[in-house]
């Protein structure tokens, strides 16, 4: 984390920054932004991972987790607002064209449009990039070094004192054919992958529907918000009713919403009505598969008892496919808007961009929600499973411990 820090910000700083070159502005932006989400990677690897060293008691994991989450998505609507306010103060106009509106390749449009763009307005807007870009870099240095000075390390909290290190590629080996896990991964993968369609297609819905640069910036505020204020909630709702029921009832409930905005006429009002239910399931869907990755770690324990350390590896895969399912939407929103003939900064947009985005935060989600549940309906540890995984592994610990006493003892007399 402290490695990873200065340069990840430098490299954020750079993905913003407009280099003056005629040529290879691609590789730039590429570079930079793979180098930042490696350095992000080395961040956010280790910091999921504190989780397993904080304490024992399952309890305590899932309210270490639901703080985190409610940190992050806090940080993520922060880092939304500060970005907002700053680029939105920007006057960016639309251009009303119908000659542009009617090309199909949008990457030609872009080009012409950009051409006959006023030159002081790009330049406020690069400034305006890189103040945002220069704020969002000093928090992310002051996070981490709040993180690295008040959190401590206790490894042996979750370590059996019998426990013998195995090497890195048997531990993957044997966390890669764990069932619990595996199941868990591909849930999460699917479902992660419906909320980040459905809120990069907002954005676009939003624009199409006459929203200001500013209104579009709060209008992705809409989910991160609600789903702050409503992660709390959900983390009463599964020590209440259990973490699988909480998964069927928390994701499942942004579909009715999501079929409104196919269902009802398009407009601002309903784009934020389905903005705000989104945030209320985004929070069930990252929430409560992070609290249920201990579990599974403590199932793999006691399957495999002989075996520990591997708690890197089972949150840095969930952080691969975390990333994974963010490029994979990406991807899917704008090729398909390519494709589409979606015009940057056009006033208006043509009838195939209007169905692709209803596509985008409607059909798509909704499906890759319901593949995602029936994943999650083979996971195979429910909340009697959990309890007697608790029990048997603070038996195996104090056995452990005893035997260790005894050792100890034994030495001490024949010293």
């Amino acid at each position: 984390i402290i490695f990873s820090t200065p340069f990840a910000v430098i490299s954020y700083f750079l993905i913003w920054f407009v280099p003056d070159i005629s040529r290879g502005q691609v590789m730039w932006y590429l570079i930079f932004y793979c180098t930042f989400q490696t350095l992000v990677t080395c961040f956010h690897v280790p910091y999921s991972a504190l989780t397993m060293f904080i304490s024992r008691e399952q309890s305590e994991r899932d309210s270490a987790t639901a703080y985190r989450m409610t940190v992050e998505v806090l940080g993520t609507v922060l880092g939304t607002a500060i970005q907002g306010q700053i680029v939105g103060k920007v006057d960016t106009p639309c251009i009303e064209s119908p000659f542009f509106i009617g090309k199909t390749n949008s990457s030609v449009a872009l080009e012409e449009l950009n051409m006959t763009h006023d030159t002081g307005s790009l330049t406020d807007t690069r400034n305006a990039y890189m103040i945002a870009a220069g704020v969002i870099g000093a928090l992310y240095v002051l996070c981490a070094v709040i993180l690295s000075v008040g959190v401590r390390e206790r490894r042996e909290s979750s370590e059996l004192q019998s426990d013998k290190p195995v090497s890195f590629f048997q531990g993957l080996k044997l966390v890669m054919s764990h069932r619990a896990y595996i199941t868990l991964i591909a849930g999460f993968l699917f479902t992660s992958l419906a909320f980040m369609v459905s809120t990069a297609g907002l954005g676009g819905w939003g624009r199409g529907n006459g929203s200001s640069a500013e209104g579009h910036h709060h209008l992705l505020l809409f989910p991160q918000l609600s789903a702050t204020l409503t992660i709390p909630l959900w983390q009463w709702f599964l020590t209440r009713f259990g973490k699988k029921t909480a998964v069927y009832v928390g994701i499942s409930s942004a579909i009715p919403f999501l079929i409104m905005v196919v269902v009802l006429d398009s407009n601002l009002i309903v784009t934020y009505i389905v903005a705000v239910a989104a945030g209320i399931s985004v929070a069930a869907a990252f929430l409560l598969p992070w609290s249920m990755l201990p579990d599974v770690i403590d199932d793999f324990k006691l399957q495999q008892p002989n075996s520990h350390g591997h708690e890197a590896i089972f949150f840095s895969f969930y952080v691969f496919f975390t990333k994974f399912a963010s490029g994979v939407s990406l991807g899917i929103s704008t090729l398909s808007l390519d494709f589409a003939g979606y015009q940057t900064r056009g006033c208006s947009q043509p009838r195939e961009v209007h169905f692709t985005l209803k596509m985008l935060v409607s059909a798509v989600p909704v499906g890759l929600i319901l593949l995602g549940l029936l994943l999650f309906k083979l996971y195979p540890i429910d909340e009697e499973k959990r309890r007697k995984n608790k029990k048997a592994l603070q038996d195996l610990r104090e056995e452990s411990n005893s035997s260790s006493d005894s050792d100890n003892t034994e030495l001490a007399s024949i010293v």
